[in-house]
């Protein structure tokens, strides 16, 4: 056909600048590649797990013999405000972490059930008896769950039920060492278990704390009663490992930790409620409030008179003497008449139902005028009110301040000064109901030495929580890439909007300078300049067929327009390297023009 060489012809310049588009993309697409495997290919290096050679009263890393030292409860929950009884159901399982593993072969106690009541407990090889000793107690708690959401014993809480966490953490994750006795069995573990001490965190709606607790003997009756630490520390609620410590030394005076670092401290005779000693004086229960003892320190006035000129019985408000009716206020028109549009229900029976009266609508005319109906002069404050009148406060002359009752010794008054002397502990417990699972507990110290402790951390904690960040810096959602400039975007990733931005930037400069354009983007000038010659050589063709004279050397004019087309890009390519600096600098402009026009 006569066509086929302007047909070729405009295929080609139509393609040169793709093709000068394509070649750029393709000199990138190595880089392009290694960047995004970068992205995907982790460089963080596991160490293995290894058993730790530290001795200790109670150390824990559950290893493959766990289940020879712990054993789930099956006792049923005691739980006077319930209803009806609770059996510890939920099951429990050593397990590598799924969420941001550290350390490889490294496994801890994991929580399996959701909405399901859970209690373990592992006896101590042999009672732990602190006196004249520290304390120390150890261990890791990683919340694995999106949204942990456990609840521990109803005795120290109440449950945040999942209505009520509306999104936000809800848990708790503490220990129990329990007190060694006779009736100290696994088995029959619960809630229940007299305890001496707990230590843990717990978060549940306005509650955030890592609670401290110890039982504490009355030396007179022999009962237990509870303390509990005041302004306790905020628990850590994240999806890393956290590291606990309590430290409780000889003197009384104790430390809590968190991952290492002191964030409560203070002394045990000092720092709990209900104080450990009771006070030396009472107040005498049998001691009454005299019938003539005078309490109040302020009386009205008995001289005072009420003055001639008070009326009681003036008004707070009158009516306004100075106001006039507006002069367009409509006497004769009511503020409210039937609806117009308002129609009888066809079902209505005037017999039953009595005469149908339309519903009522604000009078038109009203809205247009100051007002409809009877004029009434408006308010205003009165400036005779005074109220009714009450005498002035005086000092009461008989006054004889607030009464308390006498004090007294107090017959149960006892002083230990050494609170710290824990009762022994035969055993160690977790007593959970949760509403999420895989809560995992790992690295148990119970013991006497600090030093231990450290060393234990030193080894464990501090090497997964450094890889276990940058875990979880990685998984972050990375910034989205601001939106890329003409000479930054590719060709691959989009090329229409390549395309429209080369040209766009070429037709800016162009308005100003020409061949400043032709010079910073001979591509673009050469795929103009291209398609302007196929168009005419369209033309001629067209022309030429109407005519019916011979046809045009068409296949030749095309091998001239793609000689034309590769000489002026050869001709230009020179100036290319030269004009890259002037396009980002172009470029530049246009982006400080449009800051400016948004500003």
């Amino acid at each position: 056909m006569r066509f086929n060489g302007a047909i070729a012809t405009a295929l080609y310049s139509s393609a040169v600048l793709l093709g000068h588009a394509h070649a750029e993309d393709v000199e990138d697409g190595s880089s392009t590649t290694s960047v995004e495997e970068a992205a995907t290919t982790s460089t963080l290096e596991k160490p293995t797990f290894t058993p730790s050679d530290i001795k200790a009263p109670f150390f824990e890393q559950f290893t493959d013999d766990w289940e020879t030292r712990w054993k789930p409860s099956h006792a049923k929950k005691e739980d006077s405000k319930a209803t009806e009884e609770w059996v510890y159901v939920g099951e429990w399982a050593v397990e590598e972490p799924g969420v941001f593993k550290a350390i490889e072969g490294d496994k801890g106690l994991v929580v399996k059930n959701p909405a399901a009541h859970h209690a373990i407990s592992a006896k101590f090889p042999k009672k732990i008896d602190n006196r004249g000793k520290s304390l120390v107690v150890q261990y890791e708690v990683k919340l694995q769950s999106e949204y942990p959401t456990f609840y521990l014993d109803s005795a120290f809480w109440e449950p945040c039920l999942p209505q009520d966490v509306d999104g936000l953490e809800c848990g708790g994750a503490y220990m129990k060492l329990l007190q060694d006795n006779k009736k100290l069995h696994a088995e029959e573990f619960s809630n229940a278990s007299p305890y001496i001490i707990m230590f843990g965190p717990d978060k549940c709606g306005a509650t955030n704390k890592v609670h401290f607790i110890f039982r504490h003997k009355n030396p007179k009756t022999g009962e237990y009663e509870e303390k509990h630490l005041k302004s306790a520390p905020m628990a850590r609620i994240v999806k890393t490992t956290t590291l606990y410590t309590l430290i409780v030394h000889a003197d009384n005076t104790f430390d809590i930790q968190i991952d290492g670092e002191s964030m409560k401290s203070g002394n045990l005779l000092e720092d709990f409620t209900p104080s450990v000693n009771p006070e030396k004086e009472i107040d005498d229960p049998k001691d009454t409030k005299p019938d003539d003892w005078v309490d109040e320190a302020r009386i009205p006035d008995p001289d005072a008179t009420k003055p001639e000129d008070w009326d009681e019985d003036a008004p707070f408000e009158i009516p306004d003497e100075e106001a006039t009716k507006p002069d367009d206020w409509l006497d004769d028109e009511p503020p409210m008449i039937p609806d117009p549009e308002a129609e009888k229900p066809e079902d209505w029976d005037d017999e039953e139902d009595g005469d149908w009266i339309p519903p009522t609508v604000p009078n038109p005319k009203c809205e247009e005028a100051a007002g409809c109906g009877k004029w009434e002069r408006p308010t205003k404050r009165n400036p005779d009110y005074k109220g009714k009148w009450t005498p002035e406060y005086i000092d009461n002359p008989a006054y004889k301040g607030v009464w308390k009752p006498r004090k007294i010794t107090n017959p149960d008054y006892f002083e230990d000064k050494t609170p710290a002397k824990f009762e022994p502990m035969g055993a160690i417990g977790f007593e959970i109901w949760t509403m999420q699972n895989n809560i995992l507990f790992d690295n148990i110290y119970i013991g006497h030495s600090v030093e231990d402790a450290v060393k234990l951390k030193n080894e464990t904690f501090d090497i997964k929580h450094k890889i276990e960040q940058a875990e979880e810096e990685e998984s972050k959602p990375k910034p989205a890439d601001p939106p890329k400039t003409a000479t930054e975007t590719s060709f691959r990733e989009d090329p229409i909007n390549y395309i429209r931005q080369k040209v766009d930037l070429f037709y800016s400069i162009a308005k100003n300078d020409p061949v400043q354009a032709v010079k910073m983007l001979p591509e673009v000038a050469g795929g103009i300049g291209a398609l302007i010659v196929t168009f005419v050589v369209l033309i001629i063709g067209i022309v030429g067929m109407t005519s019916g004279g011979p046809p045009p050397p068409v296949k030749k004019a095309a091998e001239k327009v793609q000689e034309s087309v590769v000489d002026a890009k050869d001709q230009v390519a020179d100036a290319a390297s030269t004009g890259a600096e002037k396009v980002q600098a172009e470029v530049n402009k246009r982006t400080a023009r449009s800051s400016g026009a948004g500003d």
